[in-house]
Parts: C-alpha cells; sequence; structure tokens
C-alpha cells in the first residue's frame, strides 16, 4: 500500500505517538504511590476521620490504577472503580508500610 505525501505527515506523527505510548509509563521499579498517598491511605483504612485532603489523596490513587471519576454516564461503574480499588490496594501492600 502506497501512502500518499499528503498523509506523511500525519502517519508520521501517529508513529511518534504511538512510540511514545509504548516505551512509556512508570520506570521499572519505581513506585506506584507516593510517600503522601500511602500515609492517607493508611489513615483510612485505621478509620481515621476522613478529611478534604485523604479523600484527594485516595483519588489521586485510584486515577493512576486507571479509574476516570469524569464521565457523566459510565456503563462500567461500579466495575471500573472496584477494578482499581484492587490495584489501589495490591499497591499498598506491597510498597507502604502501616506505620
Amino acid at each position: 500500500m502506497k501512502i500518499s505525501p499528503i498523509r506523511w505527515p500525519t502517519v508520521l506523527a501517529l508513529s511518534i505517538l504511538l512510540t511514545a505510548c509504548v516505551s512509556g509509563g512508570m520506570p521499572p521499579g519505581a513506585p506506584h504511590l507516593s510517600a503522601t498517598e500511602c500515609r492517607d491511605l493508611t489513615a483510612l483504612k485505621s478509620n481515621a476521620p476522613p478529611t478534604h485532603a485523604r479523600n484527594m489523596s485516595e483519588l489521586s490513587a485510584l486515577r493512576k490504577a486507571g479509574y476516570d471519576p469524569s464521565p457523566f454516564f459510565d456503563p462500567y461503574y461500579p466495575d471500573d472503580l472496584q477494578q482499581a480499588q484492587r490495584l489501589v490496594d495490591h499497591w499498598y501492600a506491597s510498597e507502604c508500610r502501616p506505620t
């Protein structure tokens, strides 16, 4: 298949974007959760009073796990939220040491 000269910039841009997507992400061995997220998740799991900052920290961790709360209508809710919670729980168990 021959690509017309007009489409070369589009093909080039798409190939660069795909390369960036494949090579991007977290560096191997890097923690998924920050120290603040670990601290706040520990507080929430120990039934400490929830604060706005702790809730925002938990939401940040869920977003890192792939949850997007912004769609008005989400046909996958609550399955996508529960999947992100399981992933955050896994990260928490492997990266955070409760104090």
